[in-house]
């Protein structure tokens, strides 16, 4: 696997890897890899000839107070999990390369960014666009692929793609989960042991609540109960709970559409999403 650092040598190096006619995936991540990144791997593996990943902790994309300066940085372990799994090419651009004029968002996000985590980190998508369009400009890959765990992020990147009309197929991956059911995510590393415990109950509301608005029960009532029972565990602020349309993220009063199930929450100084599918009664 190489590791590049710079615009022009990645372009070079892409350029090779399409000499034979063959095809790129790409899978971008702000490191700290786990399980559920190398599930976008395998999967890039089985959709492309090459598999190109990027390691780029997105400072446009962090909010005052938020971790930005303590995000998990391990660059060589990272790299030596995508090499065992074959990547082609590591991306691994500074500050400086990816934002030459300075580090602010660019971009708008269009409005699959509104509500949810949109209302909750203001300026979070415009950040996540803003990167994710230069990166997809700088490898210029046939196919990009993201985890389902950030639902509404796979949503504003997909509405970018068909508004700038990239030749891109975007590849939405299905969250990844420990044994205890908390989807992955580098941000796990904060939990203490209690927190853990606590965690497990996001993952639990979730799933007893989309089997309860599948059976039939009031949406609110069950969004509520999913509330009461994070904020008994000690998860404070529960930023929302809600239904939204699978597609648009249009919010839903009831289940007459596929649907996800959606909730960020915080407990201690971690803050957790979750989603799950949520699918209407057949006719």
């Amino acid at each position: 696997m190489q590791i590049v650092r710079d615009v022009e040598t990645l372009r070079e190096k892409i350029a090779a890897l399409r000499a034979d006619g063959g095809t790129i995936a790409f899978v971008p991540t702000m490191g700290a890899l786990h399980a559920g990144h190398m599930a976008l791997v395998a999967e890039a593996k089985r959709r492309a000839s090459h598999v190109v990943a990027s390691i780029f902790v997105n400072p446009t994309q962090f909010g005052p107070g938020e971790d930005l300066s303590t995000y998990p940085r391990r660059e060589a372990s990272d790299a030596a999990m995508l090499e065992a799994e074959g990547v082609a090419i590591l991306w691994s651009p500074d500050v400086a390369t990816m934002y030459p004029d300075g580090a602010r968002a660019t971009m708008r996000a269009g409005s699959a960014a509104g509500g949810l985590d949109g209302a909750a980190r203001p300026g979070h998508f415009d950040g996540v666009v803003t990167v994710v369009a230069r990166l997809f400009d700088q490898v210029a890959p046939d196919v990009a692929l993201f985890g389902e765990k950030d639902y509404q992020q796979l949503a504003v990147i997909r509405q970018m793609v068909g508004e700038l009309r990239l030749s891109i197929e975007i590849v939405g991956v299905p969250t990844q989960r420990d044994a205890d059911g908390v989807a992955l995510s580098s941000r796990n590393a904060y939990l203490s042991e209690d927190e853990r415990l606590a965690a497990r109950n996001l993952p639990r509301a979730l799933g007893e609540a989309a089997q309860s608005i599948m059976a039939g029960s009031d949406v609110s009532g069950a969004l509520a109960a999913v509330k009461e029972r994070l904020t008994k565990a000690g998860f404070e602020p529960v930023d929302y709970v809600e239904l939204r349309d699978a597609e648009t993220l249009a919010p839903l009063a009831a289940l007459d559409r596929p649907a996800r199930l959606l909730a960020a929450a915080r407990i201690g100084r971690t803050r957790l999403i979750d989603n799950l599918q949520v699918a209407p009664p057949k006719a």
